[in-house]
């Protein structure tokens, strides 16, 4: 896998600044390494990681429902506060990744690597976790809200 570049300068590293969504969707189908890369805040609803390296990339606030990482390398990157609804994670290294304030309602992660990955445990257990990685079943968070005892009656 080879990294992406932004304008064919060689000294000019993608990780310098923020990515487009059509340069991560043209470096994911050349099969181009993401490591580092800063997507914060971008809609990539529905792309396909599987594979991919995005070792330490920034992902916060992005939307990435329905997306698959099948394989991928997500090894410390900071998914904070991401939509992630519905993706799939698995047989990816998430090792040191940060899920904190995530959306991860409908994710499977069977076979991932999760050692020292930060969670949204406030909403998802632990237990649901280990419960998907062995054996891809979907994670379900608690809803949260603020009329959650508006039921009277």
């Amino acid at each position: 896998m080879s990294t992406v570049k932004i304008g064919g300068d060689e000294s000019d590293d993608f990780a310098a600044r923020p990515l487009s969504k059509k340069q991560i969707l043209d470096a994911i189908a050349r099969k181009e390494s993401l490591a580092d890369a800063d997507m914060r805040g971008i809609d990539l609803v529905g792309a396909n990681f599987d594979g991919v390296d995005l070792q330490r990339a920034k992902l916060a606030e992005s939307n990435l429902t329905r997306c698959s990482f099948v394989g991928a390398d997500l090894t410390s990157a900071s998914l904070w506060h991401s939509d992630c609804k519905d993706a799939i994670f698995d047989n990816a290294t998430l090792e040191e990744a940060d899920f904190d304030f995530a959306n991860l309602d409908g994710c499977m992660f069977r076979g991932a690597k999760v050692r020292k990955a930060i969670f949204p445990f406030t909403r998802l257990s632990l237990e649901q976790v280990q419960a998907s990685v062995k054996s891809g079943v979907k994670v379900r968070m608690e809803r949260q809200g603020l009329d959650d005892d508006d039921d009277e009656g």
